[in-house]
């Protein structure tokens, strides 16, 4: 009969092996090739701009130009599954292989650190397509096609890139104005593939 006191060296190294795994979990990797880690050296964030269900988009501030762009800053506490996380990687993996569109925000930087994940891109200053709509009360016929050209020719190009591995779906795309001035056109923020 032994100690039962004593805890065996075995016991101790695999507790302590659990705890460096947690550890290591708790530090969640979701981008494959982030810009960097600390978007505070290049940027400088200023109001909040819009809230999603999984972050916050502020405006934020090149340091060294001065220009402004929009960082969608997304928390890795609301990325609760590993579906949340591909979902993440997919849309930042669209964003860099599409072309250069006058419709379609580009992705500036990526970033991300212990606490979320940092998207700069576009700012896009004239609000939503659905708000623009709701408050005109109505379009011309002119002017709702022209809308809806836009929205199909962006479409048209997120399908010529996906199209050679995924169906082509419009899911949970926002479209928002670059300006507040109505001839200005929409652009798409936001790309998610069907899973």
């Amino acid at each position: 009969m032994g100690n039962s006191c004593v805890t065996p060296v075995r016991i101790r190294r695999e507790r302590r092996q659990r705890k460096r795994e947690e550890a290591a979990a708790k530090k969640l990797v979701v981008l494959k090739d982030p810009t960097g880690r600390d978007i505070g050296l290049r940027y400088e964030l200023g109001r909040e701009l819009g809230r999603g269900e999984f972050g916050v988009t502020y405006l934020c501030r090149d340091k060294e130009t001065k220009e402004e762009w929009a960082c969608k800053s997304i928390s890795k506490k609301k990325l609760r599954t590993a579906i949340d996380i591909e979902d993440v990687r997919r849309e930042v993996e669209i964003m860099r292989h599409l072309p250069k569109h006058p419709n379609i925000v580009s992705l500036k930087d990526t970033f991300e650190d212990d606490s979320a994940v940092h998207l700069v891109m576009e700012l896009c200053e004239g609000g939503e397509l659905f708000d623009r709509i709701v408050a005109r009360g109505h379009y011309t016929e002119r002017a709702a096609a022209t809308v809806v050209k836009t929205i199909v020719e962006v479409v048209q190009v997120r399908c010529q890139i996906l199209s050679l591995y995924r169906f082509c779906m419009v899911v949970n795309s926002s479209f928002f104005f670059v300006c507040k001035l109505n001839s200005v056109p929409t652009r798409v923020v936001g790309w998610w593939l069907p899973r």
